[in-house]
């Protein structure tokens, strides 16, 4: 059985034996649909709905025109699947005041009630209201407003362009051009540009140790923001390190850098953050304070799987970091439970859906230490397909004639991780910039390889996580891609790699007869000891000698 099934009935063994007035107090219920296999304890469709951006913009990204780039940029920039709210007027103001989370009931086109809530605080007085959808726990038809900065809007759900709401009893009269004031105030952009505020500083853990090392390296705290729009622009980016000038890329190498930048640099530090947002939340020892930890949690694992994926996780459609380890693992053969397979899910994401069943957990049990032990291990392994995705693409450019859309992808993956790669080692990361930056006039996979593999041990990771560039058409390894060994002894843990493996060898070797000769030494002396003879004699040269001196 799973650790995460025994996790989970565990979980359901402590609610049924009495701590249901917990669970209801917390707001919690047993109904949520599943994410990828894992179960969440608070209400996160809206969140989970991150990922419908990233294909809208990806589908714009592949027409390839001018239009449609301009149509993707809007996107990221506006989004429009979540956290949708429309900026309405009404009349005559409020006239009392009004809380967050307060109900508002409106209709739409075809006058069917439209349920809406506050975001903020509203005093008596006030006219301009800013109006969350209200969203529920079926994926499928979480909500049924989305506009923002989409190329397709659905307004079926949107309130009607004129009518009147209903507020704490009191009706008012509001107006409001539905194509333009129905917004999103959760945007893939945002995941960046907010990132000073909600990672480097102004919550209780910051800086996030993760995202400190991005910004220390690139000097900036919204380094994925300015990677994309200089790629949208086709400018180059203005980094302390790292930087990449996108005017050497047509529109093919421009799509890759954009859609895997959106992905894998802003969203993927934002699944890290909602973690360590839950870590700041969590009380230890005191369940009925930590919803705001185990929602925080459901978040992280929502923008890690997206909305795509499914309940059960074996989609192929997905266009986050769950679908990103599906396919890397395909590529490296650590596919299934043990690792061992070419296809199905990958060994990580089983991993991680254990260890985010195990950090839920421990969060709703107040082990806030333990939970924060899993946090360690979930960020350590979300770098383990960006390394791949690297390496990979290493290989493509160098030996398999990888063009401008090969090359865009290993400079990509290679920004999505250098940041951690060179908190490890400065000098491995500069060998990986040099070999898949953008504009590089060469590519050497082995050194790619070799500087990656150098610092596992400091990154948390193994060879076994990361496995070997596997040929399927060939059934097994690239030439020079095989996976490399990790050896773990009680002084230190030490990456065997095909450059290293005969000098291993050797120094083995030379070990083992120093120590075979060692314990030859020890039993004659002991044997000497027990004849009564010293345990050393001088030889008659060395006699000769020690009177020669003397």
């Amino acid at each position: 059985m799973k650790l995460s099934i025994a996790v989970f009935a565990t979980s359901l063994a402590i609610t049924n034996a009495g701590s249901a007035e917990k669970w209801n107090n917390l707001r919690r219920k047993l109904s949520f649909e599943k994410i990828a296999g894992y179960k969440p304890e608070s209400q996160v469709t809206d969140h989970c709905a991150i990922d419908l951006d990233q294909k809208a913009i990806e589908e714009q990204l592949a027409l390839g025109t001018d239009e449609s780039f301009d149509a993707a940029r809007k996107i990221y920039n506006q989004g429009g699947n979540s956290k949708s709210y429309a900026q309405i007027t009404i009349s005559p103001p409020l006239s009392a005041n009004l809380g967050k989370g307060d109900l508002i009931l409106g209709k739409n086109a075809d006058n069917t009630e439209v349920a809406g809530k506050t975001g903020q605080t509203y005093s008596a007085g006030e006219s301009n209201l800013k109006v969350y959808y209200s969203t529920n726990d079926v994926q499928a038809n979480y909500v049924n407003c989305q506009v923002g900065g989409l190329a397709e809007p659905n307004k079926k759900g949107c309130f009607k362009s004129t009518g009147d709401f209903e507020i704490g009893g009191q009706t008012y009269t509001y107006t409001y051009d539905p194509d333009m004031d129905n917004k999103a105030d959760r945007t893939i952009a945002g995941f960046s540009t907010g990132a000073e505020s909600k990672m480097l500083s102004g919550c209780p853990g910051c800086p996030y140790k993760d995202f400190k090392m991005f910004n220390d390296y690139y000097g900036t705290p919204s380094y994925g923001h300015k990677w994309v729009e200089a790629a949208f622009e086709g400018t180059s980016t203005s980094f302390k390190n790292g930087n990449a000038n996108f005017a050497t890329y047509g529109k093919s190498g421009r799509e890759q850098v954009i859609k895997k930048g959106t992905a894998y640099m802003n969203i993927f530090m934002y699944v890290m953050r909602e973690f360590e947002d839950a870590m700041d939340d969590c009380q230890r020892g005191l369940l009925r304070d930590n919803y705001n930890s185990v929602h925080a949690w459901d978040e992280g694992v929502c923008f890690y799987t997206g909305s795509v994926e499914g309940q059960d996780g074996i989609s192929d459609e997905g266009k986050l970091l769950h679908q990103l380890a599906d396919k890397r693992c395909q590529d490296f053969y650590t596919c299934g439970p043990d690792g061992v397979d070419s296809s199905g899910q990958s060994k990580l994401n089983f991993d991680l859906m254990d260890q985010f069943t195990i950090g839920n957990f421990q969060i709703q049990s107040g082990n806030c230490p333990g939970a924060r032990d899993t946090t360690a291990k979930i960020l350590n392994l979300m770098y383990v397909p960006m390394i791949q995705g690297a390496m990979r693409y290493a290989y493509k450019v160098d030996k398999l004639s990888g063009g401008e859309k090969e090359k865009a992808e290993g400079a990509v993956f290679a920004a999505a991780v250098l940041p951690r790669i060179h908190a490890a080692s400065p000098s491995a990361a500069t060998t990986i910039y040099n070999n898949l930056r953008v504009g590089a006039t060469q590519t050497d996979h082995k050194a790619v390889k070799a500087a990656f593999e150098s610092v596992y041990p400091k990154l948390g990771i193994t060879c076994a996580d990361i496995g070997g560039l596997w040929s399927e058409a060939q059934k097994g390894y690239y030439p020079g891609m095989e996976p490399c060994r990790t050896v773990v002894s009680s002084k230190s843990t030490e990456v065997v790699t095909e450059s290293n493996k005969t000098l291993a060898i050797a120094l083995g070797c030379t070990f083992g007869a120093l120590f075979a000769i060692a314990a030859a030494m020890v039993l004659y002396m002991r044997s000497r000891e027990k004849q009564g003879q010293p345990v050393f004699q001088a030889s008659e040269h060395q006699e000769e000698g020690v009177k020669a001196v003397n």
